[in-house]
């Protein structure tokens, strides 16, 4: 166990980590621990771009809500170049496998009930948005920048890629829609399912100020990603988003649905580059070629 995180638990929860329940490394590197005082935490360190005090604001107000979600421990604290804090454990439950007409139901309720308890939350933007996202940016050239990326050799992204993601990034850029709080990274790996206890939602850091129809229609193309990452079939997109509109009981407009499918591949398209930028698998670039003329034609893109 890293010394600093034995100073940071003792000097802000008043008690050392005996223990190591569990590690992941993504964009947070997460870490669960066992105290001394016999409870379970979970502690969450990202680099520091300005968004994570906005997250755990609306995590937290949302936890007092009962909304399910972990309870943060602590406020955001800056350790060096990175953004630290605390929540509780919140164990168990299933991820739900598989991108089918019908578990895009069950994930568009849940996001339903997401946006509607967002709604009510205040807090300052959390921005920039999160990079695979990040359609809303104003970097020169077509990608946000993303220094990682960008010094790799980008003759390796196949055109249909880059093709796709300038489309749908004109149509998303056309709309003129008030842009509202929601979950940015709505992947099966960020929900756990009971059969008693309901669902857990995980991945605060991920928080969007985007037009609901974008979260909305990005949601309807991740939901089935574990990983790597995938994109769902397009009648479950459409389930999604059929049942979306139905849970939140409103129709969105032409021009939302229009939003919705755009959003849709501009993920898949920043996946589908990062796959072809390391030479992984062209999971999401195999489905995005499939895919993307149907998306394009129902963005209007």
């Amino acid at each position: 166990m890293e010394q600093w995180l034995s100073d940071w638990c003792l000097t802000h929860l008043g008690t050392a980590p005996v223990g190591v329940l569990f590690e992941a490394r993504q964009v947070s590197t997460v870490h669960g621990l066992r105290l001394a005082d016999g409870r379970k935490i979970v502690l969450k360190a990202r680099p520091d771009d300005g968004r994570a005090d906005s997250c755990v604001a609306a995590q937290a107000q949302l936890s007092a809500l009962d909304f399910p979600c972990a309870r943060p421990l602590t406020p955001v604290i800056s350790v060096g170049s990175l953004a630290v804090h605390a929540e509780e454990y919140r164990p168990g439950g299933e991820v739900i496998q598989g991108g089918s007409p019908e578990a895009a139901t069950r994930y568009a309720e849940v996001f339903a009930l997401l946006l509607t308890a967002l709604g009510g939350i205040s807090v300052t933007p959390p921005l920039p948005n999160p990079r695979w996202l990040r359609w809303d940016h104003r970097d020169p050239g077509l990608w946000p920048a993303i220094g990682f990326l960008d010094e790799r050799d980008q003759r390796l992204v196949p055109e249909e890629v880059t093709e796709t993601a300038d489309r749908a990034r004109r149509r998303l850029l056309a709309a003129e829609l008030p842009n509202v709080l929601g979950h940015g990274d709505f992947e099966a790996q960020n929900l756990r399912w009971d059969i008693n206890d309901g669902w857990t939602v995980h991945d605060w850091d991920s928080l969007a100020w985007q037009p609901e129809a974008a979260l909305a229609g990005a949601a309807s193309g991740m939901f089935a990603s574990t990983t790597p990452p995938t994109l769902a079939p397009v009648e479950s997109s459409a389930m999604f988003l059929e049942s979306y509109q139905d849970f939140r009981g409103r129709r969105f407009s032409p021009a939302e649905q229009e939003v919705a499918w755009a959003a849709s591949l501009w993920p898949a398209a920043h996946n589908a580059r990062w796959e072809a930028l390391h030479d992984d698998p062209p999971i999401c670039g195999a489905a995005l070629r499939e895919q993307a003329p149907e998306r394009l034609r129902l963005a209007n893109a």
